[in-house]
């Protein structure tokens, strides 16, 4: 095991890696913007180094920046956490060149996985059934009519590098693809530097769901079950939770054998190491690969409390050399988790709320789960992500984590900035996700205000 670390990240996750990293003894160094340099994940550090202002390009994007604070430290390994630079192979094959351990799948895994329309076509190869799409990047609005008409309407365009909902819009007429084609493409350009996209065949009413993988550089992968993230705005996650409705208590045990079948198949064709995230979409029975994220998820607390593996911990193990010792007849789940993404922005319209936390009081109690980037008096810049924490509500049942996540959220006391706690509330009490009744489309028509 390496003896420093370098969390390339910030908020919760810089804090939550932190916290593991020093429970197994390793030394922690902290790197931080202007904009944050008060906040919990620095102060908790052993370590911690200013690496520009408060603009992520100039901070948090700056490679030559964070392998600066890495050699001046004497950090030996670097974890990306998620976003930022985390799935991006230069900044991984950088490390690998200045000597530094990075916590995550080997560049050339990242590679094979970077452009998505190729990554379809690996996985295609092997066998992983994927969701109806484009023969690859479609270079002009010609051809993505032509693409259309093979594949039928509505189809989804969606920018072929980056994630996050980013360079994605859905058509239903030649006349919207075209329009959508050039949004498309201009957005993938601003946000990932390349403008390619590829079309999929829309599903109006689709579950997502997704698939925790772990393997080490030794051979040895396995699947931590499943994740459903169905619940979106935007194609943004919101509510998070496992398992799946679909497949708890042994239901459809064979379409889950199917989807974890996949998962692996898509990881060893990418030749995947470290943990990652599969993910699909369900409609009509069947379960289609989207893509694959080479990183830690936001969601991955879900899994940590229904499987018992220290997801981070063993990221930590597996960049060190170590071999992974869970079998994948060892992964059992026990019970059920729901996450909320804690965001500072207004419930209703969405708006960012920035400012001051001048009352920050989150619950306590049996079940709950608190990964928080921020402490009460600390400011919630407009600089980054609006979330600000994390809420994780586990119980023995489903029916058992909602009731424990009423009660946590609305004993969640935020004062100074407005959240999207009353969104969430909405989200729970609404007879639909009761009764499992979940789609990517769910708030479109339910939680309603």
């Amino acid at each position: 095991m390496f003896q420093k670390l370098l969390i390339a990240n910030r908020g919760e996750i810089a804090r939550r890696i932190g916290a593991v990293a020093r429970g197994m003894g390793v030394k922690t160094v902290a790197v931080h913007s202007d904009a944050d340099v008060s906040l919990p994940f620095v102060k908790e550090a052993d370590e911690a180094v200013r690496i520009g202002p408060a603009p992520a390009k100039d901070s948090y994007l700056s490679i030559p920046a964070i392998l600066e604070a890495a050699k001046k430290t004497g950090a030996q390994a670097v974890h990306p956490g998620y976003g930022f630079l985390s799935e991006n192979g230069d900044f991984a094959q950088a490390c690998a060149d200045a000597g530094l351990t990075f916590v995550g799948p080997p560049p050339e895994a990242m590679a094979r996985m970077k452009d998505k329309s190729q990554a379809r076509k690996l996985v295609s190869a092997a066998g992983v059934p994927v969701v109806p799409g484009s023969d690859g990047v479609l270079p002009d609005v010609q051809s993505a009519l032509e693409a259309a008409e093979r594949i039928g309407y509505p189809v989804l365009c969606k920018a072929a590098s980056g994630g996050g909902g980013i360079g994605m819009a859905a058509a239903n007429s030649p006349a919207e693809l075209e329009k959508v084609y050039r949004q498309c493409t201009d957005r993938a350009k601003a946000a990932f530097g390349r403008e390619g996209v590829y079309l999929e065949r829309y599903f109006p009413a689709p579950r997502h769901i997704e698939v925790q993988i772990l393997g080490d550089t030794h051979g040895h992968l396995i699947h931590g079950l499943e994740r459903e993230c169905s619940i979106q705005r935007r194609h943004q996650k919101v509510v998070e939770e496992a398992p799946s409705v679909l497949f708890a208590n042994g239901r459809n045990a064979a379409l889950a054998d199917t989807l974890f079948t996949a998962a692996v198949t898509a990881a060893k064709t990418f030749g995947y190491a470290n943990a990652g995230t599969v993910e699909f979409l369900y409609s009509d029975g069947q379960v289609y690969f989207i893509e694959m994220n080479a990183r830690l998820q936001v969601e991955h607390p879900v899994t940590e409390l229904t499987t018992g593996l220290d997801l981070i911990g063993w990221q930590l193990r597996i960049a060190a050399g170590e071999k992974l010792t869970v079998k994948q007849e060892d992964v059992k789940r026990k019970g059920a988790a729901l996450e909320f993404r804690i965001y500072a922005e207004d419930p209703v319209k969405y708006f960012p709320s920035p400012g001051p936390l001048k009352v920050f009081q989150p619950p306590t109690g049996e079940g709950v789960r608190l990964d928080s980037g921020y402490a009460e008096g600390d400011v919630v810049t407009p600089n980054y992500d609006p979330m600000i924490a994390k809420l994780i509500i586990s119980g023995a049942t489903r029916d058992e984590a909602i009731a424990r996540a009423v009660k946590a959220l609305e004993s969640f006391r935020v004062e100074g900035i407005k959240t999207n706690i009353p969104l969430h509330l909405r989200i729970l009490k609404d007879p639909a996700f009761s009764a499992g009744e979940l789609d990517t489309h769910f708030l479109d028509h339910h939680a309603k205000p």
